[in-house]
Order: structure tokens, then sequence, then C-alpha cells
């Protein structure tokens, strides 16, 4: 009998059947004397939509909410069927007695595996494929000590009730929003509180009030201090008060009221997860989120450097102890020779910082492989996150970074005033980085850390010092800052949004939905997005809810909690939620309606945002009028500038307009008026009609006639 091998992916696949012997390639799977190995192509089966329990349900109705069926139906999705149908019958072969799903080790992967088999009503036994990397050793292992496919059920369970769940609360607020409001707003239990807390931002920036301020430095004898009030506070708001304190200070005599030293232990970040990885990527590559992920998937899958990417570890487990040193070999080379060579000459100094078993539940950090890397053959941005990962790796085996903190307070009468300086002894960690000592905390006011890099003399407490002379500096009180998408993710980790695999997804949904916006490296609410949450029902603006139910997911993934209960809850909520949209009183106003008008039906044209720019399209749900938003320029010039007229279009049809001298001219018969590239649009729009002529004049006279109608 063989054993059917069920990958995600078909490059995963062909790695498997690689190393397993597999062989003989057919076009949905390939075979060898043992096993059989094939894939998934990503999911292959799914919940059933509405319509595929009532007809009905394919027209949305605000009265047909909620829809939530007793008993939840599976389907084989339409884009996938002809693998599913191969799989059904690899699945169904005489000579096939025993499973091993091998899908991507987390909830999801067996989430789509197990849905797969309940389709194609598997019986026989299965298992369970758990690696953490793609190498050759890892696959091995991995069969080696195929684990039972029930010891995984609860996991499933987990996995099945948060699709059911998403599927419920999503796709009936959705709906309900999209038809009450007349426009396209999607809500869910993560996307939503997401929205909610950027908007959250937004208006504690639009709330805040800027005000001047100054602050005051003196150089002492060898060294600077800045004024601060007995809070601790360094701005002076009262420009008065600042002539004032600067009056009572210059010239004088002071005092070393205090001299503090404290000597400083750093220990090494942790190792990376995934939120953290994107953090840092965002922080200093400016890599969203979603390119983060790419990138790692590339990194682990295609050549295979690095460990399983989805991770919410940052420890390692003690059974890879033994591979540690195999894998600073193999990251030993060009810029990282200098800084692991050392550590391969002695034993290796492992902490709980480094390995904790109790810390790490389905997989461990992300860390190199034992695979040997070649640099070169690398793109730009997967040298970028390798190299992130590789100097986390090393730092884990460095010694603490330790350095003396000088505190030095001075007072002159009343007044005191404060400097602080740092004065290095080992670099410790930091000495991967290059001696490094950026801090990359966003709150951190360039003050602060200027001062805390400087070096300051040997001075003893009660030694007298003069003010030689005073230094006032203006600023403004600044708003807090919009979120990058570093600090969205910590947000979302903080608040228990999504989980490491999907909160990418999560930001690049609301992005691509016209919710939130990407100017830089911000993340901005669009107009769409600040009338779309305060058109939610307020439990799913805030994190808590979808907080409390991760929460519960993860005590059903551990056999704490049980399916039916969290279900019915999302059902009642579902139907409260919905409830609340009925009865909403709101209305929602497109946010950026244009001043193009449809040629085809005159309604106001929506302008949006696509991959190869902006382009307006009919809001008329039966219409389907598109075109890009970019300037048309005709071959007409303007009479009084000479500059080539834009192409327009108004209730009468096309004319040519001078922006800037704002001369409008009618198109006539003239080939001349309109470029090469107008004329084919509007050929292939009414040409097919046969009592037109072809000549420009015709085909405009058409589009004008078309639109009396």
């Amino acid at each position: 009998m063989k054993t059917l091998v069920l990958a995600e992916k078909p490059s995963v696949a062909r790695e498997i059947a690689r190393v397993m012997g597999a062989r003989d390639k057919h076009k949905s799977y390939i075979e060898g004397p043992k096993y059989i190995v094939t894939w998934a192509l990503g999911h292959l089966v799914g919940l059933a939509e509405p319509e595929d329990y009532d007809k009905k349900y394919a027209t949305w109705n605000l009265e047909d909410l909620p829809i939530l069926p007793e008993r939840t139906k599976l389907k084989v999705l339409r884009e996938t069927n002809h693998q599913y149908k191969a799989v059904q019958q690899l699945m169904k072969r005489q000579d096939v007695g025993e499973l091993v799903i091998a899908t991507d080790a987390a909830r999801e992967g067996e989430l789509l595996a197990r849905w797969i088999m309940q389709m194609a009503q598997w019986k026989k036994p299965f298992k369970r494929l758990w690696i953490s990397s793609q190498t050759d050793k890892a696959i091995k292992d991995g069969f080696a000590s195929l684990k039972p496919g029930s010891q995984f059920d609860r996991l499933y369970e987990s996995a099945r009730c948060r699709a059911e769940a998403d599927w419920m609360i999503g796709l009936n607020v959705t709906r309900a929003l999209t038809v009450r409001f007349n426009a396209q707003l999607s809500a869910g239990r993560v996307q939503t509180p997401t929205l909610g807390m950027i908007m959250d931002r937004e208006n504690e920036i639009n709330g805040f009030r800027s005000q001047e301020y100054e602050t005051l430095t003196v150089e002492l004898s060898g060294f600077q201090a800045v004024w601060r009030a007995s809070g601790g506070d360094s701005r002076i708001f009262d420009p008065q008060e600042m002539q004032q304190l600067k009056q009572r200070i210059e010239g004088r005599k002071g005092t070393i009221a205090q001299v503090k030293k404290s000597e400083k232990v750093e220990p090494h970040p942790l190792a990376y997860d995934l939120t953290e990885l994107q953090r840092d990527a965002n922080r200093k590559y400016g890599f969203s989120a979603k390119q983060t992920s790419n990138v790692l998937q590339r990194l682990y899958e295609q050549h295979k450097l690095v460990t399983y990417p989805r991770t919410d570890s940052r420890y390692l487990t003690s059974d890879m102890v033994g591979t540690l040193k195999e894998r600073l070999e193999s990251v030993a080379i060009g810029p990282y020779a200098s800084i692991a060579r050392p550590l391969l000459r002695k034993n290796l100094n492992i902490t709980k910082r480094i390995v904790d078993d109790s810390k790490v539940t389905d997989h461990h950090a992300i860390i190199p492989t034992e695979q040997t890397v070649l640099l070169n053959q690398l793109s730009p941005e997967e040298r970028k996150l390798y190299d992130l990962i590789v100097r986390r790796f090393i730092s884990l085996f460095y010694p603490a970074a330790r350095y003396d903190s000088v505190a030095i307070t001075v007072q002159v009468g009343n007044d005191s005033f404060h400097a602080k300086g740092t004065t290095v002894k080992d670099s410790g960690w930091r000495e991967v980085y290059g001696g490094d000592y950026s801090d990359d905390d966003d709150d951190r006011t360039d003050d602060d850390a200027n001062q805390e890099r400087v070096l300051l003399p040997d001075v003893q407490q009660g030694q007298a010092v003069t003010v030689q002379r005073c230094h006032v500096k203006s600023g403004r009180t600044m708003p807090p800052k919009r979120y990058t998408e570093a600090a969205l993710l910590s947000q979302m980790e903080k608040h228990g949004l999504g989980t490491p695999a999907t909160r990418a997804d999560i930001i690049e949904k609301l992005v691509s939905s016209d919710t939130i916006d990407r100017q830089g490296n911000s993340m901005h609410p669009t107009g769409k997005g600040k009338q779309l949450i305060e058109l939610a029902a307020p439990q799913l603006r805030t994190p808590e809810l979808t907080a409390r139910w991760e929460a519960e997911l993860e005590r059903i993934a551990r056999g704490q909690g049980k399916p039916g209960p969290f279900l019915d809850s999302i059902r009642s909520m579902a139907k409260e939620l919905v409830s609340t949209v009925k009865g909403s009183k709101a209305e929602y106003k497109p946010h950026n309606v244009s001043n193009s008008h449809c040629p085809d039906c005159n309604a106001r044209l929506l302008e949006k945002k696509g991959k190869r720019g902006k382009f307006l399209v009919c809001p008329t749900e039966d219409c389907g009028y598109r075109r890009s938003a970019e300037k048309r320029l005709s071959n007409r010039r303007c009479a009084q500038c000479h500059k080539k007229m834009e192409i327009k279009e108004g209730k009468a049809g096309l004319y040519v307009q001078c922006l800037p001298c704002g001369i409008t001219e009618t198109l006539d018969k003239d080939k001349k008026h309109v470029n090469k590239r107008e004329q084919q649009k509007l050929v292939k729009q009414y040409a097919k009609q046969e009592s037109i002529g072809s000549n420009l004049g015709d085909l405009l006279k058409a589009a004008m006639e078309k639109k009396g109608n």
C-alpha cells in the first residue's frame, strides 16, 4: 500500500517528493514506490456561499438578514476545481492506505487539509507532518517521526470556529451595511477594530492644538545642561517667564548637587517572531507587512534558509540546542564571518532568553536553517530580510551590552539643570550591529537621545560651576504620530487582533477597500473609512470583542473550550449587529465623487485607486462604465497660452478645456482635436453599430445621440 502526501503548494510538494524518492511526475501529483505527493493550491474547499443554501440569497436584501444556517456546508472552489478532483481521485485509489497531511503546520494549514478530507469523505488512517523548515534534513526527520492526525483535532476545531465566525459576522454585517447605505462597505471582527484604532489616532491628531514653547540649555564648565521644572518638563510656554529665567541665572555660580552613576546591563533582544520581524523591516526598510511576509516565504520555501515564518514565539526548544552551532557555521560567511566565527571556537552560552520550551506553542522563533547560503542568489529584498534574521540570531549568543549611565544635577539658586551621558564599557551583542546604539522608540525626543550619547567630564558632588552662556531653543508641541505599519502591527498584537499569519492581509484589505491610505510610511483613514467606522456597531469598533474571541479560540485549540457555545454566541452577536444596522438613521455620502459624468447614464463618476493608478468608475449598479482618471490631452492647443487642452466629459458629451486659462471648446469633426488613443476608444465604443460612419465626427455624433436617449 502507498501513502498519499497532501502538501499546500506545488513547490513544497516537489521538494517532499524529491527527498522521499518520488520521481514519476504527473499533472497533479508525483508518484514513487512508497509515496504519492499531491498539493492543494491553497484552499480547494471553502464554506458555501449564501446562495448555495437558497438561491434567493444571490440578491442582497436587508430583510433576508441575518443569514445563519443551522449547519454550515462546504463547497469545492470553482477556480481550483480541477486540482480538487485530482486529489479526490487519488484519495479513492485502492492502493492508497494512508494519508499524511503536509500542509503548513498551523491552524489554517490544518483547516484546508481537513476540509478536503471531509469533502472527499476520507475514512482511512491519517498522520501529520509537523516541521519548521523545508531543508532535506527537516523533511526526512519529520517523516521519521510523523504524529497521529487525531493529535490535531482541537487545532482543527479552533480553525473551523474561526472560519465560521468570520463568515457569520463578516458576511452579514457587510451585506447589511452595503444594502442599507447603497455603497460597498466591508466590516469584520478584525478589520473594523483595526480601522477603529487608526480612526481614534486621527481624532487625537485633529483635536490637538499646537503650542509654542522654549527650552533653555546652559554651558557650564566643560558640559551643557538643560533646565527642567520640578516635574521634569523642560518646556516653558510663557516667553516672559523664559526671559526672567535667563536673567536670573546668566553668569551666576552654581553647584553640582548630584552625580549619579549606574552600570546598565542590556541583554540581547529575543529571537524574531513574524510580527517583530515585520515591525523591524518596516522601520528599517519601509517594507509593508505583506511585503515582509512574501519575501520571508521565499526565504523559507524557495531558498530554505529560514525556519517556519508564521510563528508567534520568540524562543527556541531544547531539542534544537544540538543544531545551533551547525546553523552558525552555515551563516559564518561574507559580512557575518567576523561576528559568527569567534562563537564557533567556544561553547555557546545558552540561556532562558534563547531556549524555553514553555514559551513555544506550535512553532519556535524564526532563525536560519543549516542550509549554506549563497548571498549572490538572493534579491535585494531577500538580502535585507535575511540580514535582519541572521544578525538577530548571532546576537543571541553574545553577552549583554554594558555601559555606565551618568546623570548630573546642577543647582543654580532655586533652578535645576540636568545632563545625561553614557560611557560604553562593553558593546556586547551590539557589536553584531556595528556598535549601533540608536533607539527605535518613536516617543523619544532628539534632545533625550543626543544627551544620552554625550561624554560627560568627571565632576564631583559639591563642585562649583559657572553659567557661562545661555541658549534658548524654540519649538512647538506636536500631535501624536499617525500609525506606521510597524506601530499598527504592535497595537494589533497587543490587543489580540488577528494572528501573525493574518495581520498583513488585514492591513492590505483595509487599503484595497479604500478605507485607509498609505502615505509614505503612515496610515491615514480615507473619507470612506471615517464614515464606515461611524456606521459600524460600537462593539465592532474596539479591539476588546475580537480579543475575547481569539482567547476563546485558543482555549478551544488547547481543549479547554468547546465549539458549540462559542458559535452560539457568534450567532447571537450577528443578529444584534444586523439589527443595529437596520435601525440606523445615519447617512453615507461617497467621499470620492469626481466632477466627471458617466457618458452612458450621466451619473457622477467615483474616483478609485488601483494597481495601475487612479481610475473613474460609474456607481450605477447595472452600468459598469470605467476609465482611467489620468489626464487625457487632445491635440488642440489653447489659443491664449498654447498649451495642449484636456479632453473632458460633460452632460453634452466630450469637449476640450485649458485648465490654466479656463477656455472651453466643443469638439468638431476635425480629427486633429483628439489624440490617437482617444480615437481608438471612441471607435471601440461606437463603431460596432452598422449605421455609424468611421470618422471621428460621426463617432462623436453617435455618442451625443446615445446620451440623448
